[in-house]
């Protein structure tokens, strides 16, 4: 059965989301849905030195607290592949030579509407001095792990980060480590 909407009211809206309520029939019948949307898509990136260790950063999230995560952010309206690139240099102080797009997929897909961009990054170098955004953004650190440390960091429950774990899948998969 399709989903039928019949009505919506947006009822929170500012320059990064917003949330609406529908009346719809869905397969269980009548009933009101909540749907979040992202103003602008997120970029997600894989950045891989020559010593395949992968850059990841510590923050501190108001909803979830403490994560390690890939760099990334909200798209601001930018070219996904600009966005890439400037959270890269905001994040971690580096910019890369080589940049591939590995996949997009949708965060939250029950809830929201919020589509994600996600990048390879290689062939890195330090650029700039990147400890001001970083206290901005709440990254308290910024460290390379071995690629396979970083699936290791999945399995044992130190990433947590949904879009973490599937950029970091991308990357596998693109880099032929999934069989």
């Amino acid at each position: 059965m399709a989903w039928q909407t019949h009505e919506s009211l947006t009822v929170y809206d500012n320059r990064w989301i917003s949330v609406r309520e529908d009346r719809i029939t869905g397969p269980s019948g009548d009933g009101i849905y909540g749907v979040v949307t992202m103003k602008h898509p997120a970029v997600f990136v894989v950045a891989l030195d020559d010593e395949d260790r992968v850059c990841l950063v510590t923050m501190e999230r108001y909803t979830t607290g403490a994560s390690v995560e890939v760099p990334a952010g909200g798209s601001d309206g930018e070219d996904p592949l600009r966005a890439a690139q400037r959270e890269l240099r905001e994040e971690t102080g580096l910019e890369a030579e080589e940049w591939t797009p590995i996949g997009t997929m949708n965060a939250l897909n029950g809830i929201a509407v919020a589509p994600e961009h996600v990048f390879l990054a290689r062939g890195l170098r330090t650029v700039s001095d990147s400890a001001p955004t970083q206290a901005e953004e709440g990254i308290a650190a910024m460290d390379r792990v071995p690629f396979a440390e970083a699936v290791a960091m999945i399995a044992d429950g130190r990433i947590t980060d949904g879009e973490t774990v599937a950029a970091l899948a991308y990357a596998a998969i693109h880099l032929g480590r999934f069989a």
